[in-house]
């Protein structure tokens, strides 16, 4: 008996600093975005207003599962995470409350936050198609379907199915087209590969640039990065299916925690990150394209072009996550 008295004071000793400093003027925040992409929002945001925010940053999925772990307990008022698969399972999850927001509302469009209004998308990222310009392939690229099609047999670079950014463009097009169709594309796809599926988009642009493959799908912030590092590289970018349903969007974006002890405050901060005085930044220092329209984008992102994206609500690739995962694997996409 007295084991479990220690134990359980030990558990509120624990948790008291958390539910002290998130009481005052504070506000803690659980980040699947990068430190650099955040801090100087954060910081931009505490001199504004004197509110401290205070951030954890890690892997989205771990991230979630903390949340999880922690329930009633969690010290974190907001949780930013990156891709709407991944935001609509915390929703899931039971770890996001509902918000009644004017402001986000007015700042960001309604396909790119949760029907439920669990979160809401603060940047957005297009997954398109980059080609090698030497190749000859952008006079053959069409739609992401069309790089199923015979004439891409062995020119076709792709990511690992694992990333959640894949599963939602595959999710996108069982949303299109129903999961038959979806399927006998992304079987194309795998047999259109000139080498197994890289680990990440970075490592898919180096093969396309290197001539292993003619072309692949990745977030344009990869092409933007490397393209910075080496801007000799013979890559371009593509906006596929624009007579048709558009390019692939996705977001990364924020929610309340269900347990936020500074939801006042939690709401306020993520409606300043959706208006037009953080957004510029919020999006071009990983050069994303910003949510409110309102904002022009980073100068770098505007030289790719325009172009028309995708208008389904984004909900829909977590809502169809566990069946695209399915459709990839009966596809043999690893």
């Amino acid at each position: 008996m007295l084991s479990r008295m220690l134990a359980a004071l030990m558990l509120v000793l624990i948790s008291l600093p958390a539910y002290v400093s998130a009481a005052g003027n504070e506000i803690i925040v659980y980040s699947a975005r990068n430190e650099h992409l955040i801090k100087p929002l954060f910081e931009m945001y505490t001199k504004k207003t004197g509110v401290q925010v205070k951030y954890i940053t890690g892997k989205a999925g771990a991230l979630l599962e903390r949340l999880k772990a922690e329930g009633a307990n969690t010290p974190a008022d907001v949780f930013i995470t990156v891709d709407a698969g991944n935001l609509w399972q915390a929703a899931e999850a039971g770890v996001l409350q509902p918000l009644t927001s004017e402001i986000l509302e007015a700042n960001v469009p309604a396909n790119l936050q949760d029907p439920n209004n669990t979160w809401f998308g603060l940047s957005v990222r297009a997954r398109t198609i980059v080609y090698n310009t030497t190749s000859g392939a952008d006079k053959k690229l069409s739609t992401y379907e069309d790089l199923a099609a015979d004439n891409w047999k062995g020119r076709l670079a792709l990511r690992t199915s694992k990333k959640v950014y894949n599963q939602s463009l595959v999710a996108s097009l069982i949303a299109e087209h129903g999961a038959e169709k979806a399927e006998q594309i992304v079987k194309g796809w795998v047999n259109n590969l000139a080498a197994d599926p890289f680990s990440n988009d970075t490592k898919a642009l180096e093969a396309v640039a290197a001539g292993i493959a003619d072309a692949t799908v990745v977030n344009t912030y990869y092409f933007g990065r490397l393209m910075k590092k080496q801007p000799d590289l013979p890559l371009a970018i593509f906006w596929p299916n624009q007579e048709t349903n558009g390019v692939h969007m996705n977001v990364s974006g924020a929610g309340v925690t269900t347990h936020a002890k500074n939801k006042d405050a939690a709401v306020k901060l993520i409606e300043w990150l959706s208006g037009e005085e953080a957004q510029a930044q919020f999006a071009g220092l990983n050069m994303e394209y910003p949510v409110n329209t309102n904002v022009d984008v980073d100068p770098i992102v505007e030289k790719w072009g325009t172009f028309t994206g995708n208008p389904m609500n984004v909900a829909k690739y977590g809502e169809l996550q566990g069946e695209a995962i399915k459709l990839m694997d009966r596809a043999s996409y690893k």
